[in-house]
């Protein structure tokens, strides 16, 4: 129980519970800065309490992010929030924890024993994808320079599936990139590789790939991408490589599926970022990309930096953040090694199939992934079977608890809403047989609505952000 004090004699007794005292009933400051400070636990107490109506992150299934971790870890994590990852003259042994993490991932992605592989942590995917994006261009701008290209005649241009994630579209509106779309169609729920090759000319820096399409969880064919760039770059100096953004699958893929080839095995993928913070198994915060070789990363993106006494290489966008997440990382590499991971993510796809078998048994869905590559289930309402939509089902759902996003899909498949679940490692059996219940309670709730709350024709987004 928290005390508040006797603040008029400034006395130290405690003297009544700080509900219904004068703390409790006076407004906290929201916008301007307070003017005096407030007992650390009655400050605890009252932000503790801004924070009541949010969502359980455990019944979030809109989320990638990591939700869970063990006791330990987050005990680690939270002991060593003060150190800087950035400064790794003062901290060696945090630096010594990140290398031998880049080097753990470059092996799960089969980097070439004989070539020089390069990476760093960043604070999530989206970092390393500019860094990698940032790569390709300074890389093709000096191809194309030793080539005699004209550089001011057109922009520069990214391919990549409308299934991208929202920041290759920052990507390209920060560095002047012109981004060609590859729409994805109902026969194509992945990138089109025979368009792609339609868009490619002597102004291309690099094509990405996703494992793990964020919209429905499908992989895109990154190896017959890679037998097609390399038929074409056989006929020209203009090389074209591959970047992966492997966010979800990178710390996924290996585990379950060691034998799709996707990674560094292929000739022509040379940069691969993942996120930590999700199948990574770490809190949000994470991030990390690997070059195949030193050499794909141009020098110019490398920076000695004189800092708290030491010099250093970093080319991170981000300069000081915690380490704890790093920390965190290789603590997970560290406990559950190849088979802890291994049998976490099998448990995880598992519970996909299960919950994919169950929608598809009430007759009412169009299932578009039941969770055989990521553990991601999406579908869609079969034409002409109910009254409502998927987004009064999301409002049903979270009415219990559950946070299950209903989004269009993007371009020339946007009239298509599809709603869908993320499985990690937290979700296991009992709390998907959990949610099953309420799910098919939500239906027969529906079907027995006489007020419904969306228009069939809304195509709006419901609780779809990463």
């Amino acid at each position: 129980m928290l005390y508040s004090r006797n603040n008029k004699e400034n006395s130290k007794e405690l003297l009544a519970p700080i509900f219904g005292t004068r703390e409790e009933d006076r407004e906290i400051p929201k916008y301007v800065l307070g003017k005096s400070p407030i007992e650390p636990r009655i400050a605890y107490r009252l932000v503790k309490d801004e924070l009541l109506d949010e969502g359980n992150a455990r019944q979030n299934l809109a989320t990638f992010c990591q939700t869970y971790m063990e006791d330990e870890a987050t005990k680690l994590m939270s002991e060593t929030l003060e150190k800087n990852a950035i400064d790794k003259s003062e901290y060696p042994r945090t630096a010594e924890l990140e290398n031998r993490c880049v080097n753990m991932i470059a092996d799960l992605w089969n980097a070439p024993k004989d070539q020089k592989y390069i990476g760093t942590s960043t604070v999530g995917s989206s970092e390393a994808c500019m860094l990698g994006g940032m790569a390709m261009k300074f890389s093709w701008r000096k191809r194309a320079e030793k080539l005699g290209l004209d550089l001011n005649k057109q922009k520069p241009n990214l391919i990549i599936s409308s299934g991208y994630q929202v920041c290759w579209e920052k990507f390209c509106v920060y560095w002047d990139i012109e981004m060609r779309v590859v729409p994805m169609d109902l026969e194509h729920m992945s990138i089109d590789v025979e368009q792609v090759m339609d868009k490619i000319d002597t102004y291309t820096i690099g094509v990405v790939g996703i494992l793990g399409i964020t919209y429905t969880g499908k992989f895109d064919d990154i190896k017959s991408l890679d037998d097609k760039l390399e038929v074409y770059n056989q006929k020209t100096e203009f090389k074209v490589f591959i970047h992966v953004d492997a966010a979800s699958g990178g710390l996924f893929t290996p585990f379950i599926d060691p034998m799709l080839e996707w990674d560094f095995r292929l000739k022509n993928v040379i940069s691969i970022n993942t996120s930590g913070h999700k199948y990574g198994l770490v809190y949000p915060g994470i991030g990390w990309i690997v070059w195949k070789d030193e050499a794909y990363l141009p020098k110019e993106l490398i920076f000695e930096v004189s800092y708290l006494g030491g010099s250093m290489p970093t080319m991170a966008i981000n300069f000081s953040r915690s380490a704890s997440p790093i920390i965190g990382q290789y603590y997970n590499f560290l406990r559950f090694g190849f088979e802890g991971y291994r049998e976490i993510h099998q448990r995880t796809k598992d519970v996909a199939l299960y919950l994919a078998n169950e929608v598809e048994k009430t007759g009412l869905f169009e299932i578009y992934n039941d969770g055989s590559n990521l553990p991601i289930v999406c579908y869609t309402l079969k034409k002409d079977q109910v009254k409502w939509t998927l987004y009064d089902l999301a409002d049903r759902l979270q009415m219990k608890g559950w946070q299950v996003p209903a989004y269009p899909l993007p371009e020339k498949l946007s009239p298509i809403v599809i709603q869908r679940y993320v499985c990690r490692g937290d979700f296991g059996l009992n709390s998907a047989e959990a949610f099953m219940e309420d799910f098919k309670m939500s239906l027969q709730e529906l079907a027995e609505a006489s007020i419904l709350f969306h228009d069939s024709s809304d195509k709006s987004v419901h609780g779809f952000t990463h």
